[in-house]
């Protein structure tokens, strides 16, 4: 069975092992980046990573390797501070990247 991680701060991420996600809390980027590193190359069974916009700033070289797999999608989500727009910015340009236009941009 396929699963779904979560990498970000204590407070972000272990509400989401209440719905059977697997948390990971982190306190910094580094430690975050060995997380990432551990669920993409050593486990075949993770589809989907979360990860808090504020640590994903961080680790945009690391994120951007997976952009065009299909396997793990990796998805940012916002922390506890708020969202940063990092998300919805991404969404906009896989969009743009898959459909040769963003639909999704108000002009």
């Amino acid at each position: 069975m396929l699963k779904i991680a979560v990498i970000g701060g204590r407070e972000t991420v272990m509400g989401f092992t209440a719905l059977g996600l697997e948390a990971y809390p982190v306190a910094d980027a580094d430690e975050a980046k060995k997380v990432l590193r551990t669920l993409t190359r050593d486990r075949e069974d993770v589809a989907i990573i979360y990860i808090e916009e504020g640590l994903a700033a961080q680790l945009s070289q690391e994120i951007d390797k997976f952009k065009d797999s299909p396997k793990p999608a990796i998805i940012l989500i916002p922390g506890r501070e708020g969202s940063l727009g990092l998300g919805l910015t991404a969404l906009n340009q896989a969009v743009e990247r898959a459909i040769g236009t963003n639909i999704l941009e108000n002009n």
